[in-house]
């Protein structure tokens, strides 16, 4: 079988679209199509059912993907590794939100950077779940840490740790408010009051007091930048309330920067979760990656 009609395969399964495979190949669309009805007809069974939206792998297509994914990927990373000794370290292309990989993950996995003989360098790039994901099963990562747990047979997902969400403000708001009133009045305590959010739709702060107040914020956000480092500066600094991971923000919570402005009970959690393709644990420096994450984590939640 030509190992160039599998990676065409390989690389339309994961992307989902003959469209998006052709641009990551560098291919045209129509030479995409003619290599996979090359494919089909060598196999004599249809691998992708079309839609008016991508494509849907069949069960042989999914079956043919899984065994020949891991392979694949095995050989890419020998050509792009050479088999001479200076550059025999493995390199690991890891995916994931900025603050947390950052926080995280990099200072975890930068152990495993030594010249050991068992370690690899390390590439990092950062995006939201979604953009993560799509990067990974287009093979541009070998591992992705996402607050989404993926679906589908293409990727594996391994619940990593759970993230607490507090609810914060600087020291003037809180006295302000007053934790009491806030405790008996709950939400209309907070209407109208300046929020810091990464994004327009306040998606922390909305899962907040849907969790913890059981309706929708009346808030708008006041500032709003993609970063929940820059949101805990800005916290600080009296712009607003924030909803934050407790990690990121207890350095602040113990310097009285920033003050919890209320403990529920339950306490609203976020699930990460570590993400490769299905097979590529196969290889090791993926697999001591994965493994040493998972250790790690246990000192996090």
């Amino acid at each position: 079988m030509d190992l160039a009609l599998l990676r065409t395969f390989v690389t339309v399964h994961r992307a989902g679209s003959f469209t998006r495979a052709a641009a990551l190949l560098g291919l045209s669309q129509p030479a995409v199509t003619s290599q996979i009805r090359t494919l089909e007809r060598q196999l004599g069974r249809p691998l992708f059912l079309r839609q008016a939206r991508g494509v849907t792998p069949t069960t042989i297509g999914d079956e043919l993907a899984h065994k020949a994914a891991p392979h694949l990927d095995a050989l890419v990373e020998i050509a792009e590794t050479g088999l001479d000794e200076a550059s025999s370290l493995r390199t690991l292309h890891l995916a994931g939100p900025p603050e947390f990989t950052a926080e995280r993950a990099l200072p975890a996995l930068t152990e495993l950077t030594g010249d050991d003989g068992q370690g690899f360098a390390l590439r990092a790039s950062f995006g939201n779940a979604e953009e993560t994901l799509e990067g990974l099963a287009a093979g541009h990562h070998d591992l992705a840490i996402s607050t989404a747990r993926p679906r589908g047979a293409l990727l594996t997902a391994t619940p990593l740790c759970d993230e607490e969400h507090v609810l914060v403000a600087a020291p003037r708001w809180a006295a302000r408010i007053g934790s009491g009133k806030l405790r008996r009045k709950g939400a209309p305590m907070l209407e109208n009051l300046p929020v810091v959010e990464v994004h327009e739709s306040l998606p922390l702060v909305a899962r907040y007091w849907a969790s913890v107040f059981d309706c929708r914020p009346a808030a708008s956000g006041t500032v709003i930048v993609p970063d929940l480092r820059a949101v805990l500066a800005c916290a600080t600094t009296g712009a607003g309330l924030a909803v934050l991971p407790r990690y990121l923000c207890t350095p602040a919570l113990e310097r009285g920067e920033v003050v919890a402005l209320i403990e529920p009970a339950v306490p609203p959690l976020r699930t990460y979760f570590l993400v490769v393709r299905t097979g590529t644990l196969a290889m090791p420096h993926i697999a001591r990656a994965h493994e040493w994450l998972l250790h790690a984590a246990t000192d996090w939640s």
